[in-house]
């Protein structure tokens, strides 16, 4: 049993998405019922996945803002100078199938058909009792811990802490500063690219930056390239002349640079340390996690980008370590593993 009001991981937001679908699929014979429970399903999915609030899903119209084909919801917010806000979150193309399959019903593609149209007290009591059939208190499944438990998971994931900001539809004093470097159109790349690993990774390493290449230094075999990231991070990386002509290389240009937790080194000191690692990110050791074999550090940078570092527990080369610490997380540029999406 997890304490009150705590946000579920991943796995128990796998859980609870479970228990709404077996709910569904065990409905009454009765097409009413059955057809209100996939409206609850539906906005459990789209709160669960996009992070939305409860009232901004009410407010949707299925045919107009649900975009199963080129998979994003348009949330339309309060009007602001005349003018009506919105914004699009991306989701996956594995959602879209399901929202498309869920939504497929007559009733819901009658022009005008107001979808959410449902009291957002009765919407939480539904999710209360799904909360409640997992074993978890029911207010941790309610829509707004289901919000925040997205944020946590996005973060979790290593999604920049900016560009869960934006995609939560927050609005913060950094968040101008952090996306200047990049259009409108690549933010949205970026968070479709991050959103869609997240569906499934088939990598082994455990850091990534997703950021947009600012500067090429060729050199006579090999080029040093530099990345600068949503979050605002500079990371360096040098690699062949060949792998920058394989991989299209340029300036502008949309890339992710992946590091293994093993070549992450890390040191306690408040200044800069003077090394060769071109690499180097201060941040506070949020986690350890102790193995009879290895060591897990995780480490949170200044603007919520997540690091992890592994060591061999018997090494003792970070036993004074504690959850805390500031700490400088290091790596030099052959250890930087670039992909192109």
């Amino acid at each position: 049993m997890i304490e009150e009001c705590q946000t579920l991981d991943s796995s128990q937001l796998n859980q609870l998405e479970q228990s709404f679908r077996q709910w569904v699929e065990t409905s009454s014979s009765r097409k009413d019922i059955r057809l209100s429970r996939q409206r609850i399903f539906v906005i459990f999915l789209l709160i669960r996945y996009t992070g939305a609030k409860l009232n901004e899903v009410l407010k949707l119209k299925s045919l107009e803002d649900i975009d199963t084909d080129n998979h994003y919801i348009t949330f339309r917010m309060h009007e602001h100078d005349g003018k009506g806000i919105s914004r699009q979150v991306q989701i996956p193309e594995a959602l879209s199938e399901g929202l498309k399959s869920l939504l497929a019903e007559p009733q819901f593609q009658e022009p005008g058909c107001k979808l959410f149209n449902i009291d957002p007290g009765f919407v939480r009591r539904k999710f209360y009792e799904r909360s409640t059939s997992c074993s978890f208190p029911s207010r941790s499944g309610g829509p707004e811990m289901i919000r925040k438990a997205r944020a946590v998971e996005l973060l979790r994931n290593k999604m920049p802490l900016t560009a869960v900001q934006r995609l939560l539809g927050h609005s913060t004093s950094n968040l101008t500063s952090a996306y200047a470097a990049f259009s409108e159109e690549e933010l949205r790349r970026a968070t479709k690219i991050h959103i869609e690993k997240e569906f499934s990774r088939k990598t082994s390493a455990c850091n990534s930056f997703f950021g947009k290449i600012q500067v090429i230094h060729k050199g006579d075999i090999q080029a040093r390239i530099e990345l600068v990231t949503i979050g605002g991070e500079v990371v360096q990386a040098i690699i062949t002349h060949g792998s920058v002509e394989r991989l299209g290389i340029e300036v502008g240009k949309l890339i992710t640079a992946e590091i293994k937790a093993p070549w992450v080194l890390l040191m306690k000191q408040e200044e800069e340390p003077k090394c060769s690692a071109e690499n180097r990110f201060q941040g506070v050791i949020e986690r350890i996690t102790r193995g009879k074999i290895n060591t897990e550090y995780s480490i949170r940078l200044a603007n919520g980008t997540e690091l992890c570092s592994i060591t061999g527990t018997q090494s003792n080369q970070y036993y004074l370590l504690q959850e805390g610490d500031r700490v400088w997380a290091m790596f030099n540029c052959y250890a930087v593993v670039l992909h192109v999406d």
